[in-house]
């Protein structure tokens, strides 16, 4: 495992000046070439850490967690190379549009009659207004999905505030009804106190009278 993990990170540092190498070769005639051993190296590198992979697992125990932790950083740094060499290809084809661009231009007749002149409008141009329009159409449903928002917040504290009077009244009202229960039996207490008082009265001025005749 150890020769073919040291093989695999030498060719990973050999594909990162290879890398260095295509990005000056851009423009140039053999860049395709110099993509296509690039890219065999990257897939070599893939399918050693394939086999790395299955070595992992036969390490002992003690040593293969260190073993998978070398074996996916490699992995890991090949997935960016790939990256990286997907970035140059399309740097590459994006120069290389522009110059058959720029040459089919340069190239094209243009033809006048006595009306007017017609120029061929850029495909190019056409997509970058059409993600123009796509923009500010994105731009104005942000816009309405912010105003709705606010519009939902300003009615939530509105319906609070409703909330907080009806449970004041709420209490009001129980308060209210409350005291008119105390008043009808005080009331109550009162017709019955008055009643025993009157009695009293009576039973007294009946034994006066009964002790003065």
């Amino acid at each position: 495992m150890e020769t073919l993990y040291h093989q695999t990170n030498h060719l990973l540092q050999q594909v990162h000046g290879d890398l260095a190498n295509l990005e000056r070769a851009l423009g140039t005639s053999d860049v395709h070439q110099k993509e296509n051993e690039l890219q065999v190296h990257i897939d070599r590198i893939f399918s050693n850490c394939e086999r790395l992979d299955i070595l992992v697992m036969k390490e002992p125990v003690a040593r293969r967690a260190n073993a998978k932790m070398r074996v996916d950083q490699l992995k890991y740094d090949c997935q960016h190379l790939q990256s990286s060499m997907r970035q140059l290809q399309h740097k590459r084809y994006m120069k290389e549009q522009e110059e058959y661009e720029r040459e089919s231009l340069l190239s094209r007749k243009f033809t006048t009659n006595e009306q007017d002149t017609a120029i061929t409008i850029d495909p190019a141009l056409q997509h970058h207004t059409k993600l123009n329009e796509s923009s500010k159409q994105m731009d104005n449903l942000l816009g309405h999905g912010g105003s709705i928002l606010t519009s939902l917040r300003d009615q939530r504290v509105t319906l609070k505030g409703a909330h907080r009077r009806l449970l004041d009244i709420t209490n009001t009202l129980g308060l209210t009804n409350t005291v008119m229960r105390l008043i009808e039996k005080r009331t109550s207490q009162d017709k019955i106190i008055m009643v025993v008082c009157m009695l009293i009265c009576c039973l007294v001025m009946y034994l006066v009278w009964k002790y003065f005749t």
